[in-house]
């Protein structure tokens, strides 16, 4: 069968994915007892016997850690179990691992937590949706103080299985045990930092739940949008490829211009060109071969351009200053019905009247079903334009605000980052785990945009090609390794098209 893109289930889909299993007969005690019993068979194989200590929560997640106590103990380990509230409060399967476990119920305590060489962390799940408090956030403050190897049961405790967010306190895990499925919070961060080593184990949950759950978030990569990605076909010639437009920045400011149209060309456009003004051309010329160089002296100029079918796709923004001249480019762009690329400057110009870029892309860059339209903002420009959506500092939850930005603006938003996400507005979205630090230079996002833009052009779906452009630019980046900067990514792009291509089907 062929391999799956890897879904990332949020805690209500889990928790749907647990309800379903149930109701078509597997009891939850027994898949209670396999997540325990995974958890377990993980610890026995990658770490030295030693003096443990496991943490028990009030729900579930004290269930599992009841098993993992009691195949230690029983396997010789020397195990000590510290439960949060009492044994008689629990209920349901963790009650019933309670009374399977033999031996003491200590009461939650931080003291003599340093004597430990492994605490295991059952306190509390992805679900939890507000910071701890008390002796929880006592006992954290306590297991992340001391050297012991620290595994996380579902997600470490204090983390958002959904957001990737700490709440407050947060276990700082070495390695964190999940089951069926990984959450966003795993792969979003700070929670990918906070998880460490994320195994995800099989307890007998079907994959077959998945298609009444209709998950609507994967881990980006090329299993996501493979079978959409462009191939050049031994009939096609350059016109059929695509032309992609990428609007300059004037004299002082064309950089950026041409690492986002050597992208262009790179990644498979037939034919790219620069549009800037007279004073530019020669900059450009320097510098371009096989990018063409179209002179556009005023808005009679540019709307011309516009009117011809070829140049297909545009991108606008990087470098072309916050101006007038900018958010009026923007707006006969998408009145054109152009596929388009906005970004940095393009996006900040509309700072002040957001609503009037997503009525333009919603009016005119949607007529017709196959136009696309993708925003690339990073967090600063995005809170330019969608105040409010992403939050601040621990508040900072990128995927439900990428996929409100989306629904709001009516186009695909990349909201760059460490952990980009790509999301649509009917709500799909995709997170990136395979970018390099790295990456954090001056003009990789130029080169993205340009990625995007020559996928665009050769008629890949706005979303899949979003998706595509964010995973080639992270596997370039790893490929060429340390010393990169956004120069580099450009020509080590046919290394990751290579070895694409041996996969695509």
């Amino acid at each position: 069968m062929d391999k799956m893109p890897e879904v990332l289930l949020s805690t209500a889909e889990m928790g749907q994915a647990d309800r379903l299993t149930i109701e078509g007969g597997i009891p939850g005690r027994q898949l209670m007892e396999a997540a325990g019993q995974s958890i377990a068979r993980i610890i026995l194989e990658k770490i030295s016997p030693g003096r443990t200590l496991v943490l028990c929560g009030p729900g579930n997640n004290g269930g599992d850690g009841f098993v993992v106590a009691r195949e230690l103990k029983e396997r010789g380990w020397p195990v000590t179990l510290m439960l949060l509230g009492k044994k008689e409060q629990l209920r349901g399967d963790a009650r019933i691992m309670a009374d399977l476990w033999v031996g003491d119920i200590v009461p939650l305590s931080s003291h003599g937590v340093k004597n430990y060489s492994l605490v295991v962390d059952g306190l509390f799940g992805a679900g939890l949706d507000r910071p701890l408090e008390g002796e929880a956030a006592e006992m954290v403050h306590a297991v992340n103080s001391c050297a012991a190897t620290k595994v996380a049961i579902d997600v470490p405790s204090g983390l958002s299985g959904n957001s990737g967010l700490a709440l407050g306190a947060c276990v700082e895990a070495d390695m964190t045990v999940t089951f069926f499925r990984r959450k966003p919070g795993h792969v979003l961060y700070p929670g990918k930092a906070l998880c460490g080593e994320v195994h995800v184990t099989d307890i007998g949950i079907s994959d077959r739940v998945l298609e009444d759950i209709h998950p609507r978030t994967w881990v980006n990569s090329p299993l996501v949008w493979e079978n959409r990605f462009p191939r050049p076909q031994a009939t096609g010639h350059k016109y059929t490829r695509g032309h992609a437009a990428i609007v300059s920045g004037d004299l002082a400011h064309t950089g950026a211009c041409r690492l986002a149209a050597k992208a262009a060309l790179r990644i498979g456009a037939g034919l790219v060109s620069v549009i800037c003004d007279r004073e530019a051309v020669a900059a450009h010329a320097a510098q371009l071969t096989a990018v063409m160089i179209k002179c556009c002296e005023n808005p009679d100029d540019f709307h011309q351009l516009l009117h011809d079918v070829r140049l297909n796709a545009w991108c606008v923004g990087p470098a072309n200053g916050v101006t007038d001249e900018t958010r009026e480019n923007v707006l006969a762009i998408l009145h054109a019905g152009k596929h388009v690329v906005i970004d940095a400057d393009a996006l900040s110009i509309f700072k002040s009247d957001p609503e009037e870029l997503f009525a333009a892309i919603q009016s005119f860059g949607r007529q017709d079903a196959a136009c696309g339209t993708v925003l690339t903002p990073h967090e600063g420009e995005f809170a330019r334009i969608f105040p409010g959506l992403l939050g601040e500092g621990d508040a900072c939850d990128r995927l439900a605000a990428a996929r409100k930005a989306a629904k709001l603006s009516g186009a695909v938003i990349l909201l760059k980052g460490p952990d980009t996400v790509v999301a649509g507005p009917a709500g799909r979205a995709t997170i990136m785990e395979n970018a390099p630090a790295d990456l954090a230079t001056a003009g990789s996002g130029d080169v993205l945009s340009g990625l995007v833009t020559g996928l665009l052009a050769q008629g890949m779906p706005a979303y899949d090609a979003a998706s595509a452009a964010v995973w080639i630019h992270a596997e370039a980046a790893r490929i060429f390794g340390a010393g990169l900067t956004a120069e580099d990514i450009e020509p080590t792009i046919p290394h990751v098209l290579s070895e694409l291509r041996e996969r695509l089907p």
